[in-house]
């Protein structure tokens, strides 16, 4: 658990996936940028990732930010602990007061909804509108995103600007991963944390220039906003965690020698 002023934050793990790290991220002019990173990849070059989302503890409010893969299990993609792990926490579905989206692909709304029958109903759930047009309500959207998203409509409430969303989050729009790709910043006092969702999917991405992800809608967008956050984390050396890495670990950028690391808090 991360302490963030008055506000504690804890991955809430649901599962694990592993997607071929040569075929989804690379470096354009770079023949094999991950042979000085195969320290990251297991044998099969795979890269490994975390699913689930952050519990955040405000108060009387109990956030979650991104809600997992759910109940899917195939060779790539392995959750369904998301729940356990939360009540695991001592905390019931019933007693989470909001569900805040980075963005609705589906390994993060996962335990949204089950069976068409919303998971968190006592929750408030928020999403940038611009997400829910693409995913929801666009002509070209996915049937299986409307299904399991479309059970949300009287629980939703969509968002336009960037605003505090509930006391200490705040939401930033970044779109590129996706149209509404949103960045929370929780707050207390003086101290802040920033979860980047999936703005990245590995460290390497924030520690160096040039990568390109095959999962993002607006690669060009998405490639602008992954150099603009990575310079302001270096620059303000905060606590930040994207929904991926390893173990949901916090971290910040240091900079030795005029590279780039990443540290974990």
């Amino acid at each position: 658990m991360t302490t963030i002023g008055k506000i504690s934050v804890l991955g809430i793990f649901d599962g694990t996936g592993k997607e071929p790290a040569r075929e989804v991220l690379s470096k354009p002019g770079q023949l094999d940028p991950w042979e000085c990173h195969s320290d990251l990849l297991d044998p099969q070059g795979n890269l490994e990732f975390a699913l689930g989302g952050f519990l955040v503890l405000a108060g009387d409010r109990k956030i979650l930010i991104d809600t997992g893969v759910g109940t899917i299990s195939n060779d790539k993609y392995e959750g369904g602990l998301f729940l356990e792990n939360l009540r695991g926490q001592g905390i019931a579905p019933e007693e989470i007061t909001d569900v805040v989206f980075t963005h609705l692909h589906f390994d993060h709304v996962g335990w949204a909804t089950q069976k068409g029958k919303v998971v968190f109903d006592n929750a408030t759930y928020r999403v940038h509108s611009a997400d829910w047009k693409y995913f929801v309500e666009s002509p070209e959207a996915n049937p299986g995103a409307i299904r399991k998203l479309q059970p949300l409509t009287d629980h939703l409430e969509t968002f336009d600007e960037d605003r505090e969303l509930v006391p200490g989050l705040s939401s930033r729009h970044v779109a590129g991963h996706t149209p509404g790709s949103t960045i929370f910043t929780v707050s207390s006092g003086s101290d802040r944390a920033i979860f980047l969702g999936d703005v990245v999917h590995s460290v390497v991405e924030l520690t160096e220039e040039g990568w390109e992800a095959v999962f993002d809608v607006d690669p060009v967008g998405a490639k602008a906003v992954r150099s603009m956050i990575s310079d302001e984390l270096a620059a303000s050396g905060e606590l930040a965690a994207a929904a991926h890495f390893p173990q949901f670990q916090l971290g910040r950028i240091v900079t030795s020698d005029g590279l780039r690391k990443w540290k974990l808090n």
